[in-house]
């Protein structure tokens, strides 16, 4: 299998999904290695550091990005598969950041609140135990957390031209900020430009689902990526394949209409699968789906649709694309689960 490394120069970072030129064609079957910086773009070092003051408004959620796939057209299918993602510092940051997070005032719900106080955490990555370490700034009080690392940004050019922040969630994916996100997934997207126009970006050491503050334990990340194209089959919204999972990545706002993108996208997926009915799909679907929240803080927010394997009959999603890639994953030998 060809690798093929790429590690942006500060100017060819993408800010948006659409609207940028690609930094490389890639043909199908391609392994990328990666490096993609931090959501914050380097800029907040230490607990000194404030959003307020670091930060620049336009310069947020870098991508790295977009990649051309050769022969891919609108409403195909790009699989995406996740091989290692491993953190490229021994620090990651959080930070709270006026009016944005799910416990303040926010310009999509203002209110006369004053903005929370600005605090910046700064996580030492301690990557032989494989944690992130917490030291809280009110109080004498430190924990070791494991690291999850995943992608918050995955994402493809969004339909009909359109161009849209890197910071949003939608069908073409995007900053969708869900832990599943992770190494040894398949990632499923609806292609709706020439080439696809793939990015990725926003590495997190750790987040709980929900995001609740706005940001995670956001750092730079190294990452190896496998590149498949199926033809034609394009998902609706974002699908992911685990060994143990099938999920849906719905996106909007209010919450319930994420959760039901979501939903109604796991129904046609089971009928594909089994070839049930619709309103059989959504009985099964009653009794057999976790709904964890992803994000409830981005401009959308996301909500995952999510159905362990182990409950359904056998079944290889895209013709066993995701248990190919695994396999492909492994003969690289640098596989990370």
């Amino acid at each position: 299998m060809k690798i093929v490394s790429f590690v942006p120069e500060p100017g060819q970072y993408a800010f948006t999904f659409g609207g940028a030129d690609p930094v490389l064609r890639v043909k199908p079957g391609t392994a990328l290695s990666l490096w993609t910086e931090d959501a914050f773009c380097g800029r907040l070092l230490s607990t000194s550091d404030h959003a307020s003051t670091s930060l620049r408004p336009d310069e947020l959620n870098p991508q790295t990005g977009p990649f051309y796939v050769d022969g891919a057209e609108p409403g195909d299918t790009l699989a995406l598969h996740l091989v290692d993602l491993t953190p490229a510092r021994r620090w990651g940051v959080s930070s709270l950041v006026p009016f944005f997070g799910g416990l303040t005032s926010t310009p999509q719900t203002p209110t006369l609140q004053e903005p929370l106080p600005e605090r910046t955490w700064v996580y030492e990555y301690d990557a032989v135990a494989g944690t992130v370490g917490f030291e809280a700034q009110g109080s004498d009080f430190r924990v070791a957390l494991p690291a999850n690392p995943m992608l918050g940004t995955v994402g493809v050019a969004p339909a009909q031209r359109e161009v849209r922040t890197s910071l949003v969630p939608s069908a073409f994916g995007g900053n969708m900020d869900t832990p599943e996100m992770r190494a040894g997934v398949t990632c499923f997207l609806r292609v709706n430009a020439d080439g696809a126009l793939f990015s990725v970006g926003d590495g997190h050491y750790r987040q709980g689902e929900g995001e609740a503050c706005g940001t995670a334990v956001e750092g730079a990340m190294n990452v190896t990526v496998i590149v498949e194209l199926i033809k034609g089959g394009g998902p609706q919204w974002p699908r992911i394949v685990s060994d143990e999972h099938l999920m849906v990545v719905g996106s909007a706002r209010p919450l319930e209409d994420a959760w039901r993108a979501g939903q109604a996208d796991m129904i046609g997926w089971l009928g594909e699968l089994y070839g049930l009915d619709q309103l059989d799909a959504y009985q099964l679907l009653s009794q057999v789906s976790l709904a964890p929240i992803a994000n409830v803080v981005d401009t959308n927010y996301s909500a995952v649709t999510k159905v362990s394997r182990t409950l359904l009959p056998p079944a290889e999603p895209y013709q066993g694309m995701h248990r190919a890639l695994r396999r492909a994953a492994d003969v690289m030998g640098t596989i990370t689960y």
